[in-house]
């Protein structure tokens, strides 16, 4: 497969750092909406959950999916692969799970309590089923922040790279 060029991997590094501040920011927001939400009140608990849900569909799914399509790029067509460099293979597998979480734990209880919100109206408030999935999700985004950080901490420092032997020749 050809590879990538210099000016191309520029456009791409731009491209990934948009996604993962997209992804990263809808988190943060949605987790601000989420440590505000003044219970006592169904019609601020009712919009606070809808905007966390716009949030979830046209921020953080978007910054999400970009990122994982980013990430497909850079494996397929530059030089870093998949799990050549170990820091690049430890990185690609927490966002997957960081990803599974985000759909099938986050999402899940997000929508879960909005369809009680919807049918249950103000009684959903004191619902125990509706404060335990908020309870987990807010446990699951607190955990994909830290996966989040993780990672970002793993780009930086780029640890577990092949140390290469330097040959000094001496003078004699």
């Amino acid at each position: 497969m050809k590879k990538l060029g210099p000016k191309s991997m520029k456009y791409l590094k731009m491209i990934h750092v948009l996604l993962v501040v997209l992804f990263f920011g809808g988190i943060l927001s949605s987790l601000s909406i989420n440590l505000t939400i003044d219970f006592s009140t169904y019609d601020e608990t009712l919009l606070a959950y809808k905007n966390i849900i716009i949030i979830s569909d046209q921020i953080i799914r978007f910054g999400a999916v970009g990122t994982l399509l980013i990430g497909f790029v850079y494996g397929f067509f530059t030089n870093w692969g998949f799990f050549k460099h170990r820091w690049v293979g430890v990185k690609f597998v927490l966002y997957m799970v960081q990803t599974i979480v985000g759909i099938f734990i986050v999402d899940h209880l997000m929508m879960a309590n909005m369809n009680l919100l919807e049918t249950q109206k103000e009684m959903a408030l004191t619902n125990p089923v509706f404060i335990q999935n908020h309870e987990w999700r807010l446990y699951a985004v607190y955990f994909q922040i830290a996966v989040t950080v993780f990672i970002f901490i793993i780009s930086y420092l780029k640890p577990w790279k092949k140390k290469t032997n330097v040959n000094i020749k001496s003078a004699a």
